[in-house]
């Protein structure tokens, strides 16, 4: 069947017809076009790169660089998901100035096609800023991983009554600056249900139960190529990690023992050249 590239529209769209939307994080080529090929909707160019792909203990450490670099490689292995890229910590903190411009650098150089941000009530600002200026804006409240050690470490939000609210007053916050989708993380799937009942943009959960309007998670925890730590709202619908570890045991075992190469491995000299080398063979 024939797709059409995923627009803004089409995110949108997805809401008002019941239909839950996918999105997944890639980091470089082979994983977008394998993304892509599978269906998703949009593409999250995620900073949990830090911790999953460069080995970082956050994702506070991420750079401008790093999230330009991995979105391009991205939008190379994509030709139908909505590229969403991450604006990285204090790409967009330090002044709404700072945030246009560097939104601006992920569409430009990095190719995405709208940027995502953390942050409630207190960003919207920015977000409106930033959606002014003609760049797509996906909000993120909830768990916000870059803040984690204000929000006591990586746990649930919005467990109790005020905490509840306060998410809710952010998600209403961020759509009313022009947000166009937003991702909530690691609530109560109640909380994450009353959410998208009050919002009129889609509501995209992880960690947030089944009543989101569509859900994501990191593709290297998915998979099992990531097993330093695997968070409760995640499902490992295959473990690679071990497959990829018995792959190159095996490799390592006929390298050692001179099984590989094999001579359907191997490329032949000419009969000419071999008879002008026979002296070396």
């Amino acid at each position: 069947m024939s797709r059409n590239p995923v627009t803004i529209m089409d995110i949108q769209k997805a809401k008002t017809e019941g239909r839950k939307l996918l999105m997944i994080t890639a980091y470089d080529y082979p994983m977008s076009q394998i993304a892509d090929a599978a269906g998703m909707d949009m593409l999250l160019v995620g900073d949990s790169l830090g911790m999953v792909v460069l080995g970082m203990e956050s994702t506070v450490g991420v750079t401008m660089a790093d999230m330009i670099h991995h979105s391009k490689a991205v939008r190379r292995g994509c030709q139908y998901a909505q590229v969403v890229t991450d604006m990285p910590f204090l790409s967009y903190n330090t002044s709404i100035r700072d945030a246009i411009y560097n939104a601006g650098l992920l569409m430009k150089e990095g190719g995405a096609d709208s940027v995502k941000l953390e942050g409630g009530a207190d960003f919207a600002p920015t977000i409106e800023a930033i959606v002014k200026a003609g760049i797509p804006v996906c909000g993120h409240v909830g768990l916000t991983p870059q803040t984690t050690s204000a929000l006591g470490g990586f746990k649930a939000q919005g467990r109790d009554e005020a905490g509840a609210r306060k998410i809710l007053e952010d998600a209403l916050a961020v759509e009313a600056a022009g947000a166009y989708t937003l991702v909530v993380e690691a609530v109560p799937h109640e909380l994450g249900k009353m959410i998208s009942d009050n919002l009129r943009i889609p509501v995209i959960g992880i960690g947030a139960g089944p009543d989101t309007d569509g859900q994501v998670l990191v593709v290297n925890d998915m998979i099992g190529l990531f097993d330093r730590f695997v968070p409760k709202f995640v499902k490992q619908y295959a473990k690679l990690r071990p497959v990829i570890i018995d792959a190159m045991l095996a490799y390592k075992k006929e390298v050692q023992e001179k099984t590989f190469p094999a001579p359907e491995h191997c490329f032949n000299l000419t009969k000419a050249a071999k008879e002008a080398l026979k002296d070396l063979l």
